[in-house]
C-alpha cells in the first residue's frame, strides 16, 4: 500500500514552497556572507598600516625559510598530544572514581582527589609547565628522566587530568539512581555497578566535552616553549627574533588550525548525534 502512495496536489505545493524558501534562505546567506567578508578584506587591505603588517607577518620568503624548522618542531607538539591524551584519560577517570566513592574506608582517597582537582585547576597550565620543567630536574631525582620533554608532558597530564576528572564526574553523576538500584537488585556490588553499568554509560555521555578538552590540549602543547623546548612555537620565535620578522608565528598558527579544526568539527558532529539519540529516546 505504501509503494503505491502518491502525494496529493496540496502536498506537492507545500514541498515546492518549502524548496523555494530553502533556496531563498541559502541565497541570502551566501550573498550576505560574501559581502561582509569582502568588506572586511577591503577594509584591512586599504588600511594605512597594511603594507608594514603584510611585510612583518605575511612575508612569503620568511614563511618558506622557516617552514622546515617549524614542521620539525610541530612533531614535538604532536608527540606530546599523542602521549598525554591516553594518560590524561586514565588519570582523569581514576580521579573521578575516587571522588565518587562512598566507602568510609576510602575517605582519605576522596579528600586527596578533591584537593587535587581544586588546587590543580586553580593554577594556570603555563605555570605548571614552568614549575615542572625547571623545578623537578633541579632535584636530581634518581631513576626519573630529567628531560624537558618528560616534565613538560607530566605538567600537561597533571593539569588536564584535573579538568577531565570533572568531566567524567559530571557524566557519572548524570546516571539516574534507578540504574544503580537495578544493578544492586541484580546482586552486583558497588564496584561491579560502577564498572559494568555506570562508567560505560557515563563515558558515552561525556565524549563530546572530552573532545573539546583535547582540542584545547592540542593547542596548549605550545606552552612547552616557555621552558625552552624546541617545539613549533619556540622554533618560530627563534627564527623571528633572529630575522626580525614574525611570519613564522602565522605559519605556526596555520599548523595548529589544520589540526584543531577537524577535531572541532568532529566534536560538533558527535554532539548533534548525541542530542538526536537523546531526543529519540525521550520520544
Amino acid at each position: 500500500m505504501t509503494a503505491g502512495w502518491t502525494p496529493s496536489a496540496r502536498e506537492v505545493e507545500r514541498r515546492a514552497v518549502r524548496s523555494r524558501l530553502r533556496t531563498r534562505s541559502l541565497l541570502i546567506a551566501t550573498v550576505v556572507t560574501v559581502v561582509v567578508f569582502t568588506l572586511l578584506v577591503v577594509a584591512v587591505a586599504t588600511s594605512p598600516g597594511w603594507p608594514s603588517v603584510h611585510e612583518l607577518f605575511f612575508n612569503g620568503h620568511h614563511a618558506r625559510e622557516s617552514f622546515d624548522a617549524i614542521l620539525h618542531g610541530f612533531w614535538i607538539n604532536v608527540k606530546l598530544f599523542l602521549i598525554c591524551e591516553p594518560l590524561i584519560l586514565v588519570a582523569g577517570l581514576a580521579i573521578a572514581l575516587a571522588r565518587s566513592t562512598r566507602s568510609p574506608w576510602l575517605t582519605p582517597l576522596r579528600v586527596v582527589a578533591v584537593l587535587y582537582t581544586d588546587v590543580v585547576r586553580g593554577i594556570p597550565t603555563i605555570l605548571l609547565v614552568v614549575l615542572f620543567g625547571f623545578g623537578f630536574p633541579a632535584l636530581g631525582l634518581q631513576g626519573i628522566p630529567d628531560s624537558l620533554f618528560f616534565w613538560a608532558a607530566v605538567a600537561l597530564v597533571v593539569s588536564y587530568s584535573a579538568y577531565v576528572a570533572e568531566v567524567f564526574r559530571s557524566g557519572i553523576d548524570s546516571i539516574h539512581p534507578s540504574q544503580v538500584n537495578s544493578a544492586s537488585a541484580l546482586g552486583l556490588s558497588r564496584g561491579q555497578t560502577m564498572r559494568f553499568v555506570v562508567v560505560p554509560q557515563a563515558v558515552r555521555r561525556v565524549v563530546p566535552p572530552l573532545l573539546n578538552d583535547f582540542v584545547s590540549l592540542q593547542k596548549d602543547t605550545a606552552l612547552v616553549s616557555s621552558v625552552g623546548l624546541f617545539d613549533a612555537l619556540f622554533s618560530a620565535r627563534d627564527y623571528g627574533n633572529f630575522n626580525f620578522n614574525y611570519t613564522p608565528l602565522v605559519v605556526v598558527a596555520g599548523f595548529f588550525v589544520v589540526c584543531t579544526v577537524p577535531l572541532a568539527r568532529l566534536c560538533d558532529w558527535l554532539q548533534r548525534r548525541w542530542l538526536e539519540r537523546e531526543r529519540a529516546g525521550a520520544l
